[in-house]
């Protein structure tokens, strides 16, 4: 599983303090990946969702490109590619085999 977006600079929720044109760009693009990023009760119902999938490894490349991480924008940007492509299955449930 790769490390949390938000692991190094969590945001409470930025929009109650600041407006957009206050926040940075890593802040928007943390806000963007956090709401496109699937939580617990949509993966099963969204994990097959090759478009849904797509964004939110495109959104999360995004803030490792803007964190100057390229090898890990890279690989999320592969994931993205691959869902679009078709060449990535849907995986198994994190939750099975536990």
């Amino acid at each position: 599983m790769k490390p949390s977006l938000f692991a190094h600079q969590p945001i409470a929720n930025p929009l109650e303090a600041k407006t957009c044109q206050d926040l940075s760009d890593l802040e928007l693009a943390q806000i963007l990946a956090g709401r496109l990023a699937l939580g617990n009760g949509d993966w099963h119902r969204l994990k097959g969702n090759r478009s849904t999938r797509a964004r939110e490894q495109a959104a999360a490349a995004l803030v490792y490109l803007l964190r100057d991480r390229p090898e890990e924008a890279l690989s999320h940007l592969q994931q993205a590619t691959g869902w679009l492509d078709r060449t990535l299955a849907v995986p198994p449930c994190p939750d099975h085999g536990r």
